[in-house]
């Protein structure tokens, strides 16, 4: 995982190249070696060459005056005159080099002050102290001008030499080796940086997380950015990566924890920010809570009410299985102006909710603009015949009239009327048939039921009343033991029977 622009810059212009490039270079020591008369100076050989003759060292140290007055222009003059003077001394000749290329320093010619003090270095009149000092300047430059990895390598020669170790010399050298992307060589120089720093910075853990992230090195990676959240718990940034980190990682459900995280502590507060959290909950299975932060942000204004997001609002509801609360959500979507899947989607929730008229009508304004029209009818009449499952079933002692009327046969007598609309030629129209031919089969098998069970009665009815009619022979009178209900049957025995007698 990558830091993003905004952090790269940080890095980067927290650890930059430091101005001070010539700050090892004392120039104290020009004016020193200038007579006070111009007679030249006689001395053992090995003064003799730290020395500057009087010819010389009179140009330097008009020189080193104007530079005190930044004339610098002008200082160059009076240089150039020097190193056009004959039997010059290697030393002089170094420091005549290291006054042209600190004043080029200071004029901001970088490429120019490299050249001089490389010069400097190979007039071979410099301790091997002082040329040291002089590559430290020399390698910032080179830094400076884009040449890193050829600045980086000077920078860690100059400390593996036993050089005094700054903070700023390791900023310097792991400035380098990122500016020239070589991330292994300023590995450890940051991780030094990290381990020595009093106090620990963010720019310290900053730059590591970036280097780990440029080695693939995850593990480090992710021991480092859950250091970083724990020292610093508000910076969403951080969070965002952790949850990214895992994500890239194939750990779905760290990430996905991560997230969590970043909303309970009032993090997520932007669409996308939202939008993922619902994502992961919807993702897991969790529906109804997804539906809970996508309803609460959309109150909290952070989600707008769109016709998409309150489709997706519904979708989440109807998952839950929870169409009551879906259907408000698609009824404002479809005033939004929505497209025929919103109404399709809204007559479903109705006729999960068993509200088959609304559901009726809103299938039909999908049919309307465009949807399709087997499954719609195929779902209307579902609806209607789920519906007069629910209602009293047909009695048979009830009139033709009162079974013709009765609900749960109006609604069945819809639902085959509604399962004709489906088009035959469809995979749902051959389903559509076998409902139909289903419908009749259970109307005849009720009209069957009905006139097995009158039979039964009446064939009861009949032996009661037989056995009545038997036992008036022997005991004279009316017609005894017969129930209130066998009495209708009386006729109907004496018809069938008229002129039988009792056994």
């Amino acid at each position: 995982m990558k830091l993003n622009s905004e952090s790269l810059l940080r890095v980067i212009t927290s650890i930059g190249v430091f101005g001070a490039c010539a700050s090892g270079l004392s120039l104290q020591a020009y004016g020193q070696g200038a007579p006070a008369d111009p007679s030249p100076i006689v001395a053992d050989s090995s003064k003799q060459m730290r020395q500057i003759s009087a010819a010389s060292g009179a140009l330097v140290a008009e020189a080193q005056e104007l530079m005190r007055g930044k004339h610098y222009d002008a200082a160059l003059e009076k240089l150039d005159g020097a190193l056009k003077l004959t039997d010059l001394t290697p030393y002089e000749v170094s420091i005549i080099y290291q006054m042209r290329g600190s004043i080029a320093y200071e004029q901001g010619r970088n490429a120019r002050a490299i050249t001089d003090f490389e010069k400097a270095i190979e007039s071979g009149g410099l301790t091997p102290e002082e040329a040291s000092t002089l590559r430290l300047n020399i390698g910032q430059l080179l830094i400076v001008e884009g040449k890193y990895e050829q600045g980086a390598t000077i920078l860690e020669a100059y400390m593996t030499q036993g050089h005094a170790i700054t903070t700023e010399r390791i900023e310097l050298i792991i400035s380098g080796w990122i500016q020239a992307q070589d991330y292994e060589r300023a590995l450890p120089w940051a991780e030094r940086w990290l381990n020595e720093a009093n106090p620990k910075q963010r720019k310290h853990f900053d730059l590591l997380y970036f280097i780990y992230s440029n080695l693939k090195m995850v593990d480090k990676q992710e021991a480092i950015i859950v250091q970083m959240v724990d020292m610093y718990p508000e910076d969403k940034t951080l969070w965002e990566n952790w949850a990214a980190l895992g994500a890239n990682l194939g750990r779905e459900r760290d990430a996905f924890e991560v997230t969590k995280l970043m909303y309970i502590g009032g993090m997520l507060d932007t669409e996308d920010d939202v939008m993922k959290i619902v994502q992961y909950y919807s993702f897991y299975e969790m529906p109804f809570q997804a539906a809970k932060i996508l309803e609460r942000e959309m109150n909290a204004g952070h989600v707008p009410r769109t016709s998409d997001r309150l489709v997706m609002l519904s979708d989440l509801h109807r998952q839950a299985r929870d169409y009551k609360k879906a259907i408000p959500v698609l009824e404002n979507a479809a005033r939004l102006g929505a497209g025929p899947k919103v109404y399709a989607q809204l007559g479903e929730a109705l006729y999960h909710d068993g509200q088959c008229g609304k559901s009726e009508a809103a299938f039909r304004k999908a049919i309307d603009l465009g949807y399709n029209r087997a499954k719609a009818w195929s779902l209307i009449a579902t609806c209607l015949y789920e519906s007069s499952q629910q209602e009293e079933r047909v009695q048979c002692d009830w009139s033709d009239q009162k079974k013709a009327n009765s609900a749960r046969q109006h609604l069945r007598g819809r639902a085959y009327a509604a399962f004709g609309n489906v088009p035959q030629d469809t995979a749902d129209g051959k389903f559509a048939v076998k409902w139909q031919a289903f419908i009749q089969a259970e109307e005849r098998a009720e009209t069957d039921r009905c006139k097995f069970l009158t039979k039964v009665v009446v064939e009861e009815c009949f032996k009661q009343i037989n056995a009545s009619y038997r036992a008036k022979i022997i005991t004279g009178g009316e017609l005894q033991n017969v129930d209130e209900k066998c009495r209708a049957y009386i006729a109907k025995f004496d018809e069938k029977y008229k002129g039988l007698k009792a056994e």
